[in-house]
């Protein structure tokens, strides 16, 4: 759970900027884009093949 504090003096653009800052390095949005739909075994098989292809072509280049 990503969380700060908002100072007194500080602004609420600073601090929404600390926060997506926060967010982004914790990797909740990578999650939250896989998590976002359901996604069938048979879709899930698909992708992680895809994904082997393109792991297997960039290591001959």
């Amino acid at each position: 759970m990503a969380q700060i504090i908002v100072g007194e003096s500080e602004g609420i653009e600073s601090a929404l900027r600390r926060f997506k800052r926060t967010v982004s390095k914790a990797g909740i949005f990578p999650d939250m884009r896989k998590h976002r739909h359901f996604e069938t075994p048979l879709e899930k098989k698909k992708r992680k093949a895809i994904a082997k292809r393109r792991k297997r072509r960039m290591r001959r280049n």
